[in-house]
């Protein structure tokens, strides 16, 4: 079947296209009107007499800091400070965004001083941590889970960041999101930070799917989610938009934050309240 629809995605590139720029365009048009300006959501833990670590939350593409709130919640009922991020990610390069997003959001955790600071992110969030790391050390870094995180770039975006309409609905940051050597994700170089990646394997896009290895999830390879020194990586029948909302991912990231590890055994998983 998707051999089909590749044979008809040659003969018939450009109405396509512009119907995969469409199914991009309703993804985002939701949140699109809060891609404005810089917000810390910080949310206190549910302990207060402890002195708990902070984890930080970045959003994907188009998207802001309300799609991580179900996870924001779980962090909090697991005794975690939250500062959840929301920033204008079609606004400007990665370099720019990594420095407007991840600079207050630090300082605001270091407002309770935590021993160690965690960050789990969404998409395009994966890669403005990689930034910033590359270029600033922060002392507290302890653990991080990336959620379908281009890491070696998508090729979604080596097809269709020429198409007319691209760069409005994604921004300069989603342009740099390619695949090729000199693309920013690919000039960081391996993570030496304690780092989980959790990929998805289901798409709802099948227009999208058509330029992507299987398996996929819709926006990103599961292969190209992976990145040199990460410690474990797990894979879920999940879609790109809606990972971070998962329940089992969720769970999963809350495990990796506390021992380091995914539990791969699905035996073992706690049960869905």
């Amino acid at each position: 079947m998707r051999s089909f629809f590749r044979s008809l995605l040659s003969r018939s590139s450009v109405p396509l296209l512009a119907a995969a720029c469409s199914l991009i365009a309703s993804i985002c048009c939701q949140t699109a009107r809060a891609d404005s300006s810089v917000t810390l959501i910080a949310t206190s833990a549910a302990d207060t007499s402890a002195q708990p670590d902070c984890v930080i939350l970045l959003h994907g593409l188009a998207r802001t800091s309300k799609s991580m709130r179900p996870l924001a919640e779980a962090l909090q009922a697991a005794n975690y400070h939250v500062v959840n991020v929301g920033y204008p990610s079609r606004k400007f390069p990665i370099v720019q965004l990594a420095e407007l997003a991840i600079a207050p959001a630090l300082a605001k955790c270091r407002e309770h001083t935590p021993t160690n600071i965690h960050f789990i992110t969404h998409s395009l969030g994966g890669i403005l941590l990689r930034q910033y790391v590359s270029n600033h050390n922060i002392p507290e870094l302890k653990r991080v889970v990336m959620f379908a995180p281009p890491n070696k770039g998508s090729q979604v975006v080596d097809k269709l960041k020429n198409v007319p309409g691209f760069t409005a609905l994604n921004g300069p940051a989603g342009k740099e999101l390619g695949t090729d050597a000199d693309s920013l994700p690919n000039t960081l170089g391996p993570v030496t930070f304690d780092l989980g990646v959790i990929a998805g394997t289901r798409s709802i896009n099948w227009i999208l799917s058509l330029y992507l290895p299987n398996p996929d999830d819709g926006k990103v390879s599961l292969e190209n989610t992976k990145i040199e020194g990460m410690r474990d990586f797990l894979s879920v029948p999940v879609s790109h938009p809606f990972i971070m909302k998962d329940k089992n991912a969720i769970r999963q990231s809350l495990n990796y934050l506390k021992l380091g590890h995914f539990i791969h055994d699905k035996t073992l998983l706690p049960p869905k309240k």
